[in-house]
């Protein structure tokens, strides 16, 4: 018998496999519980417009303060703070609440103990890797010039387990793009 591949591999009808030990997919969970606490949106104002809050725009939309937050939800153009901030309006909270979805499905996915991704949840892993990986990034102040530095911190130095979390992320997320990837 052939041992499974780790990480992501093909299913059964479509479906990705993801084949992890207990460890790694509780790390995963614990993540995906930190990136849901971590994009959330704001509760809206009760007394905000209506229509506007069916329609999820966020009068209180900012740039953010946090480096990691600005890096997922970086603005829109870069020259003109005005169209950056009515397209913040409009779109963050959305956005937001797309990353808790992603967050969740994950969640889901790993606590039921399932090995199958359906194709229709694929996006949202890969979804959730890539906020991740950013927010991980941001903490490290990860640059393309900073891996190789990164990658040979000592043992003893704080940031070098959260490089560790980094580059397996990075792998997973690898994977997985180049299962959906067309040849």
């Amino acid at each position: 018998m052939m041992a499974k591949a780790y990480g992501f591999s093909k299913g059964r009808r479509g479906s990705v496999s993801i084949n992890l030990d207990q460890p790694e997919r509780e790390l995963l969970r614990s993540l995906a519980g930190q990136i849901e606490e971590f994009v959330a949106p704001d509760p809206l104002d009760p007394d905000a417009d209506p229509l506007a809050a069916l329609v999820g725009i966020d009068d209180t939309a900012e740039v953010p303060d946090d480096p990691a937050l600005a890096r997922l939800f970086p603005d829109a153009f870069v020259d003109d703070d005005e169209a950056s901030a009515d397209f913040r309006r409009f779109t963050e909270r959305s956005l937001r609440e797309t990353k808790v979805a992603h967050a969740r499905v994950v969640i889901a996915a790993l606590e039921s103990g399932a090995s199958d991704i359906p194709k229709d949840q694929v996006g949202a892993w890969l979804g959730f890797l890539n906020d991740t990986r950013l927010t991980l990034g941001s903490r490290l102040d990860m640059t393309e010039d900073s891996h190789d530095a990164l990658a040979s911190l000592p043992e003893d130095d704080p940031r070098a387990g959260l490089f560790h979390v980094y580059d397996w992320l990075t792998y997973l997320q690898d994977t997985l793009v180049r299962l959906v990837m067309p040849r």
